[in-house]
């Protein structure tokens, strides 16, 4: 009976239903079910009431501990609660996760921040891939060898102590990759992908310490253009070993390949992404335009499950300190999914990060997927990385400022954020105050907390082109030389 009242209560007719009819039929379930009953006849209704139009589904994911929201929905059984059979598949490296996302052969991913926006503009494989789920802040670092570390150190006294200061900028880093270039010797680091967090924030790294990280252009997609370190694509599993190889002397990676490292003992983590921006998008959950118009509901459905998957991995105890991370570790550890060492993740999962054996850091923020709004889509997040596709050449003309805007709306979703949380608000599973409020206009506030201080408005992107020593500027045409330190 409640069924029926509620699909007549908000007239579900697939696509056509709107956010007010979400409102009003998640707090009918929440009025006319019985306490001890109401989670199964909730969890019936709300299938029945968005009208799933795909119940099966296959999402993709690589190897990293910021998959945890797509893991933990599937294991907290909260994808199964929306009505949906969720598998969740590890792939190879991101080209292949996001050319199967075109395809495909998976209905979405975890994806890297810059991928929906990367393929939506046409930088690599053109697609419109969207995205209405921020996946976590943070979670980066950047490893150097234990060779490169020690010269870093006697370039820096300051770096010799147990527990040097921080942040580590490239300064110490400089000298040595100008004696490299000197000696007609490659410097060769490593980072995840040509549109990933971690190529942008190793060349946001290296460039404020007036070490060119090289630019792309129309002719040249290599991305190594005039470049003092050349930076290379390593799927994240394999930067340990391809670093004790001696192919690579650094890498920019998330976690737990930067505590590998150190576990291993052939590297030392100088930086975190955490110093570099400061609560800085990292994943998204990414699904292409096409399917999210033939699969409304279902959207909304995955992303209501995501919500409570980041909530629980942010909860916290009475003592402030994260109360399901050591779970989470154990669950992440599994062979399907990062499949190493639960010890290992735990580390940074719980809000601990090594750089060394000797210094050894809370950092409660490392991981964040919930708290400061972490998972809504934030256009002001997908205009910084335009800002940077333009810096270093990956967006080879000169844009108007209103087309960052637009771009950043083509791609970011809000509006499936909003449905899926006024059901959760509804349904007493998310507070009001956890989601941003309804008058936001989906820009974060402008922010110095860069490691060189600089200051970031998204309202302003041709100014923040501009303000960079090295880079792109405004006006320079693709066969133009850009400007150099």
């Amino acid at each position: 009976m409640t069924a029926l009242l509620l699909l007549t209560t908000a007239g579900c007719g697939g696509s056509k239903i709107t956010l007010e009819d979400l409102e009003a039929a998640a707090a009918k379930v929440q009025q006319d079910t019985t306490s001890d009953g109401a989670s199964v006849v909730e969890n019936a209704v709300v299938a029945e009431l968005l009208d799933i139009e795909k119940p099966s589904l296959k999402f993709g994911f690589i190897k990293l501990t910021d998959c945890a929201p797509l893991v933990i929905a599937k294991e907290k059984g909260y994808f199964q609660d929306e009505g949906l059979n969720v598998e969740i598949e590890a792939q190879s490296n991101w080209k292949v996760l996001l050319d199967r996302v075109i395809d495909g052969q998976l209905d979405g991913a975890h994806m890297l921040a810059g991928q929906p926006i990367g393929a939506t503009i046409g930088f690599g494989t053109k697609a419109h891939i969207i995205t209405a789920y921020s996946l976590d802040y943070n979670g980066n670092g950047i490893t150097v060898s234990n060779e490169i570390w020690s010269q870093m150190q006697e370039n820096d006294e300051s770096l010799k102590s147990p527990t040097p200061p921080h942040p580590i900028s490239a300064k110490s880093l400089k000298p040595i990759v100008d004696r490299y270039k000197q000696d007609g010797k490659d410097f060769n680091m490593g980072m995840v992908f040509p549109v990933s967090t971690h190529n942008y924030e190793i060349r946001y790294w290296l460039a404020a310490a007036g070490i060119h990280p090289g630019f792309y252009n129309k002719d040249n997609i290599t991305g190594m253009v005039d470049a003092d370190v050349l930076l290379s694509v390593t799927p994240p599993p394999q930067m340990p070993s391809t670093l004790e190889a001696g192919t690579i002397l650094g890498y920019c990676v998330g976690e737990p390949w930067n505590q590998q490292a150190v576990a291993k003992g052939i590297g030392v983590p100088v930086t975190t992404n955490y110093d570099i921006w400061k609560n800085n998008p990292e994943k998204v959950f990414g699904v292409s335009a096409e399917w999210n118009e033939k699969y409304p509901n279902t959207h909304i459905a995955v992303v209501k499950a995501l919500i409570r998957a980041g909530k629980w991995l942010d909860e916290t105890d009475a003592d402030g300190k994260l109360a399901n991370r050591q779970e989470a570790a154990k669950i992440l550890s599994g062979k399907d999914y990062v499949g190493a060492d639960e010890e290992l993740i735990k580390k940074s999962m719980t809000g601990t990060f090594v750089f060394q054996k000797t210094d050894v850091r809370p950092m409660p923020d490392f991981n964040v997927f919930f708290n400061h709004h972490a998972s809504y889509p934030h256009y002001s997040d997908c205009i910084w990385f335009l800002t940077q596709m333009r810096r270093w050449g990956q967006i080879t003309e000169s844009k108007p400022a209103e087309w960052y805007e637009e771009t950043a709306k083509e791609v970011y979703k809000p509006e499936i954020y909003r449905k899926a949380a006024a059901m959760l608000v509804a349904e007493g599973k998310v507070s009001t105050e956890e989601i941003p409020a309804s008058d936001y206009d989906g820009y974060r506030p402008a922010t110095n907390e860069f490691i060189d201080g600089n200051t970031y408005d998204a309202r302003d992107p041709i100014g923040y082109i501009n303000s960079f020593v090295i880079g792109n500027k405004d006006g320079d045409s693709a066969d133009a030389p850009p400007t150099k330190l």
